[in-house]
């Protein structure tokens, strides 16, 4: 289901634009929870997933808070073309990120444009009164988008800035000073999750109380040639080396909805019928890997010589 919205608001700040999206007729819009993200169909094959910002309260209008991103494939920049007036579909928010309820406590580290769902999430914490604290980190204050918003906030007590060329992030310390069964959400730059996920697992978290969120990862389509078989459709596809399995089928006119195209966004997830699976993507969870009937089209392969998948 696609929604079409009008951009009723467009603020630069820095390199980041916010994008105030509402129905033009000011009627509610879908419901979503913190963490939520949308596709914006920028153009008719160029769709990227962006995290919604605004709170989630708020059912009159969403917000997209996009960097301008010198390696962009075409979306940021797409997107920073956008006026206001300008009408643009979007889908339905859906949640890949969301709070934990369990969590006595949620610490949300947001590494540059990272912070835009934990934006959502300390107002909904806030809104609901549960503790919370949030840690921003950016190279510079001039570089840092939301600090205003950041320091007008009823939860601005809660909120800690960090700038790499004042006071970096001290991740030991930040994991260290919190109350027990606090749940660790972040998002950002590769380095940072994985700088999280390594001091979270030498401080003794469980794995299940550090929930990270992708805008964006390398990936190795590369491989030796397999069939695939569409079992729905009834068509048959030989993947080449240097072929992901989402052209192959496109070739074949099976066209599959695809996103990010970089196995993070989980639009292109399908079920496995028959065959191994050679995982790709930063979706999954490992065990959802190991139990092999599931596959991200957009970036795996297969490990067998053929696989069948239901679509």
């Amino acid at each position: 289901m696609l929604l079409t919205l009008q951009i009723i608001r467009r603020e630069l700040q820095g390199d980041v634009v916010l994008l105030t999206l509402a129905h033009a007729d000011g009627i509610e819009l879908p419901q979503f929870s913190a963490g939520a993200h949308i596709d914006l169909h920028l153009t008719q094959d160029l769709v990227r997933p962006y995290s919604l910002c605004s709170s989630p309260k708020d059912r009159h209008h969403y917000q997209l808070g996009i960097l301008k991103d010198s390696k962009s494939q075409g979306g940021s920049l797409a997107a920073h073309t956008l006026r206001e007036g300008d009408e643009v579909q979007v889908s339905v928010p859906r949640n890949l990120f969301a709070l934990d309820s369990r969590g006595t406590h949620s610490l949300l580290i947001g590494g540059g444009i990272g912070v835009t769902p934990m934006l959502a999430m300390a107002a909904e914490l806030h809104a609901a009164g549960r503790s919370f604290s949030l840690h921003y980190s950016a190279r510079t204050r001039a570089q840092a988008a939301f600090i205003a918003q950041l320091q007008n906030a009823p939860y601005a007590d809660n909120v800690h800035l960090h700038f790499s060329d004042e006071q970096r992030l001290n991740l030991h310390s930040v994991l260290c000073d919190v109350p027990a069964n606090t749940h660790v959400y972040v998002c950002g730059p590769t380095r940072l999750m994985d700088a999280v996920n390594e001091q979270a697992n030498s401080l003794g978290y469980q794995p299940d109380h550090v929930h990270q969120e992708c805008f964006s990862a390398d990936v190795q389509i590369q491989g030796a040639a397999f069939e695939v078989v569409a079992a729905t459709s009834g068509i048959t596809v030989q993947v080449a080396e240097n072929q992901s399995i989402v052209e192959a089928l496109a070739l074949a006119g099976l066209k599959v909805c695809v996103s990010c195209k970089q196995g993070i966004c989980g639009s292109c997830l399908t079920n496995v019928l028959e065959g191994e699976p050679d995982h790709r993507d930063s979706y999954l969870t490992d065990d959802e890997k190991a139990d092999g009937d599931q596959i991200l089209l957009c970036c795996s392969r297969a490990k067998s010589a053929r696989l069948i998948i239901d679509l």
